[in-house]
């Protein structure tokens, strides 16, 4: 089975970083879009950051500057660096990949989440 693990997530205080990491694992024959998603208590969760295939990147206006998304296609892994962290980025970071498997074609997968705390 195709399996998505977030890793990296922790206490913080404000204006520090946090690097995430999202390894896939299974039997892949391509991984399309890798994306960052959060949820906080309360709040739908939310789209963080997308990457593609050709490593275009996007990111949602609240992170944009502070966030930056990477992938390592020979690992099957996405990063989230996070820097200058806000008391606001708190939430539950959630990893998700479009993946292509034998079994299920493309399909949509995603991590357990990692807990992001950001104290002030």
């Amino acid at each position: 089975q195709v399996q998505l693990v977030e890793s990296g997530g922790g206490l913080v205080q404000a204006g520090g970083s946090l690097r995430l990491s999202c390894a896939a694992s299974g039997v892949i024959i391509a991984i399309d879009s890798m994306s960052w998603y959060r949820q906080a208590p309360g709040k739908q969760r939310e789209l963080v950051a997308t990457i593609t295939s050709s490593t275009s990147a996007n990111y949602a206006d609240s992170v944009k500057g502070r966030f930056t998304i990477s992938r390592d296609n020979a690992k099957n892994t996405v990063y989230l660096q996070m820097n200058s962290l806000k008391p606001e980025d708190t939430a539950v970071y959630y990893c998700n990949a479009d993946i292509y498997s034998t079994i299920l074609g493309m399909s949509h997968y995603w991590g357990q989440g990692t807990q992001v705390t950001v104290s002030s």
